[in-house]
C-alpha cells in the first residue's frame, strides 16, 4: 500500500466529479453551506487522491480500505471520520484511500501486491472484476441503491413519469456503465422506443440544462443536485429512477454500489470483514439519520463539492446497508436484469454463488 507522506488532515483532496462507469460526475459550483456539524468535520478538500494518516513502519492496518468519491462513498463518511478522529469507536484499525475513479480501485484490488483489502465500487464493476479475476473478489455488502434522476429544464413541469419521456431526447451520463443500462431497461419496460439518448459528460449536460439547450437529462446525485441548485428554479427533478424501477415490481432492486473484498483477505481474516461490516452499517445509519452533520463530513472528505450540496444529495442517494441473504437476493436479480440488456454489462456471464460472502 502507498504510504502517505503527510497526515490526512493536511492532505485531503477535493475530487472532481466526472461520471464514467458510474463514478462521480462533475457537479457544478457550491451551494449554500449546511447547518453547523455536531462534531469535528473531516479534512478540508484540496486536489487529488486522499489517504489516511501514515502508520509506523512496523504497524500494519487491520483493513486497507478504499472508497470511491461521489455517491458510492457517501455512506462511509462517518467511518472515515472515526479513523481520523475517534478510532476507539471502530471495531477494526483502518488505513484508507479515497479514489476518484473505479479503475484506481480495480488496480488496487488486483495484481501480485494489492494495495486494498476492501473497496466500495460500482455494482457492475464488482461483477466484472469477479469474472475477470476468476473469483478474486467477493461482494460482502450493498451500500447504495439508485442515485439516478431525470431532470427537466425551462421551468416546465411536463415530465412527471416515464411515459412523459415519449419522443424526447435525453442527455445522459454514464455510457457503457450502470446508468446507461438502467436507462435503457426502464425505457424498454415502459414501451418507449422513440426516445433518443445522447451521451455526454456530466459537466456538459449540466451546462446544456442551464442554457435550455437540453430539455431533459439523466444525471446522478450529487451532479443532479448541483445542477438544480445552480439553476435558480430553471431545472427541476422530474423522475427519481429508483422509484421508476420499483414501480415495475419485477422483484429486483436498483443497486448502484457494491462493497467488495479480496477473496484472499476474506479467507484469511473473516473477523476483520465482520468488523468492517459493523462499522460500515453504523456509518450509513449515521449519515442517513444526521444529514446536517454528515453533510459537513461528506464535503470535508471531497465526496461532494460542498456541504450544501451534500445536504441536498444525501436523502437522494438511497443509502442502504444490505448483507447476507438479503444482499444476494437483491443484487443477483439486478445482475439478471443487466445481463438481459447486455451480457457485456456483467462481464459476459452471470456470476455464480461464489461471488457472495455470507459471513
Amino acid at each position: 500500500m502507498k504510504k502517505p507522506r503527510l497526515p490526512a488532515l493536511l492532505l485531503a483532496l477535493a475530487l472532481l466529479f466526472t461520471l464514467s462507469a458510474c463514478r462521480p460526475s462533475a457537479a457544478g459550483p457550491s451551494a449554500a453551506p449546511s447547518e453547523e456539524a455536531a462534531q469535528t468535520p473531516g479534512p478540508e478538500p484540496s486536489a487529488g487522491p486522499t489517504e489516511s494518516p501514515s502508520l509506523a513502519d512496523d504497524e500494519e492496518p487491520g483493513i486497507r480500505l478504499a472508497v470511491l468519491s461521489g455517491p458510492t462513498g457517501v455512506g462511509a463518511a462517518k467511518l472515515l471520520d472515526g479513523v481520523d478522529n475517534d478510532p476507539a469507536s471502530l471495531h477494526a484499525g483502518y488505513a484508507y484511500t479515497i479514489a476518484a475513479d473505479n479503475s484506481e480501485l480495480v488496480a488496487g484490488l488486483t495484481g501480485p501486491d494489492p494495495e486494498f483489502d476492501i473497496a466500495t465500487v460500482a455494482s457492475n464493476v464488482a461483477v466484472n472484476l469477479y469474472n475477470k479475476t476468476e473469483g478474486g473478489v467477493k461482494i460482502i455488502a450493498v451500500g447504495t441503491l439508485g442515485v439516478l434522476h431525470i431532470l427537466e429544464s425551462g421551468g416546465n413541469a411536463s415530465i412527471n413519469s416515464m411515459a412523459d419521456l415519449a419522443g424526447k431526447t435525453i442527455y445522459a451520463a454514464g455510457q457503457g456503465a450502470n446508468p446507461e443500462y438502467v436507462l435503457r431497461y426502464l425505457l424498454k419496460e415502459n414501451g418507449l422506443e422513440d426516445v433518443e439518448i445522447v451521451f455526454a459528460d456530466a459537466s456538459e449536460i449540466s451546462a446544456k440544462l442551464l442554457s435550455g439547450e437540453a430539455e431533459c437529462a439523466m444525471l446522478p446525485v450529487p451532479a443532479a443536485t448541483a445542477a438544480i441548485a445552480k439553476s435558480e428554479g430553471k431545472v427541476r427533478q422530474a423522475i427519481d429512477l429508483t422509484e421508476a424501477w420499483d414501480s415495475l415490481r419485477n422483484g429486483s432492486q436498483l443497486i448502484m454500489t457494491a462493497v467488495v473484498a479480496r477473496t484472499g483477505f476474506v479467507e484469511d481474516h473473516p473477523d476483520r470483514v465482520e468488523a468492517f461490516l459493523t462499522d460500515y452499517e453504523a456509518s450509513i445509519k449515521y449519515v442517513n439519520d444526521n444529514v446536517d452533520a454528515a453533510s459537513e463530513l461528506v464535503a470535508g472528505y471531497g465526496l461532494t463539492p460542498s456541504a450544501g450540496i451534500a445536504k441536498l444529495a444525501i436523502p437522494q442517494c438511497h443509502l442502504a446497508f444490505i448483507s447476507g441473504a438479503d444482499m444476494v437476493a437483491s443484487i443477483s436479480d439486478y445482475y439478471s436484469v443487466l445481463y438481459s440488456i447486455d451480457p457485456a454489462s456483467v462481464g459476459g456471464t452471470l456470476p455464480d454463488a461464489g461471488i457472495y460472502w455470507m459471513g
